[in-house]
């Protein structure tokens, strides 16, 4: 079982052709980027009872993705998208983060995974982000874990307190995605592979096995202990660029549970993965991302999507 916690909320993109709606929110994408993946996966997260916490249930449910918490009375958060010309999206929120009383939920709801993910707004916003942080520091013993900051400056402006709780979060992950954008607004005036190959050493050796960054049309780069990899990004007509970092995700972590190295048995075998394999994992990853750029908002490809991208 793999688990993903965070915020799901519904995307009101704006553009010039008119208004849509789209359930996403980061950590939801990828709980269902790893669904149409094909892997067993809970989401665990927070939507009201009104009519977008409906679409937010119905769009995990059909993905095949397990809801162990229900509705609750707070309204279904919204972010609205503005997609300019060149379909980059500029976001502002309406959110309620919060799992109260989860920490006494966590044996019973985290039995049995093997991976779990988080990041974004879930892990940096509060009340909600203290209950993350519990939820990771009991899976950290058992599961792979892994993080992506999917920094929000427009809901959490205070760099210096968003860089502690993604270096929180980062000490305590074994894999790590982060964007190009999201180093720089982290750790201003830094270069941004200098500071991903920091986070490496982050928690020394119960940090990061390997930390990855996304640099959109430039294509991705990660380091591991072993060694650093990059790869070009395919080349596609861009639709959007909604939720392609979260389908990089998904396709990421499905490509190491697909190795089987999910699972804290297994993080010496991942902290060692050599340039090599690092680099077909970004591939695969990259391969993701261009299918959901390629369409509009946050629709991530199906392993059978994928198998014939490789086919072909």
């Amino acid at each position: 079982m793999l688990t993903v916690i965070g915020e799901g909320l519904v995307d009101v993109v704006q553009r010039a052709s008119g208004i849509e709606a789209h359930v996403g929110g980061s950590p939801l994408n990828v709980a269902v980027g790893l669904a149409r993946l094909d892997h067993p996966v809970q989401f665990i997260g927070r939507y009201g009872r009104d009519a977008y916490g409906d679409s937010v249930a119905a769009h995990l449910r059909a993905s095949s993705v397990m809801l162990p918490l229900g509705p609750d009375d707070l309204p279904t958060s919204v972010a609205t998208a503005l997609i300019d010309d060149d379909g980059a999206a500029t976001y502002t929120f309406d959110l309620a983060w919060q799992l109260p009383g989860i920490a006494d939920r966590l044996g019973f709801m985290l039995q049995g995974t093997t991976l779990l993910h988080t990041g974004s707004i879930a892990a940096m916003l509060a009340p909600g982000a203290t209950e993350v942080l519990a939820a990771v520091e009991y899976a950290h013993p058992h599961a792979t874990i892994s993080y992506d900051p999917n920094c929000r400056p427009s809901i959490i402006k205070d760099v210096d307190l968003a860089r502690r709780h993604a270096e929180k979060f980062v000490s305590l992950s074994d894999v790590v995605k982060a964007s190009d954008e999201d180093l720089a607004w982290l750790y201003p005036g830094q270069d941004v592979l200098d500071s991903a190959r920091a986070w490496l050493a982050l928690g020394g050796s119960e940090g990061p096995a390997m930390v990855v960054v996304t640099r959109g049309g430039e294509g991705p780069w990660g380091v591991t202990a072993a060694g650093e990899a990059e790869v070009p990004a395919p080349r596609v007509e861009v639709a959007d660029t909604v939720g392609a970092g979260d389908s990089f995700m998904a396709a990421l972590l499905s490509g190491l549970v697909d190795r089987g190295l999910d699972g804290a048995q297994n993080r010496k075998d991942l902290r060692d993965m050599p340039a090599e394999a690092l680099a077909e994992l970004l591939a695969h990853a990259a391969r993701a991302a261009a299918v959901t750029v390629s369409r509009p908002g946050a629709n991530p490809p199906t392993r059978t999507e994928m198998n014939g991208l490789v086919a072909g």
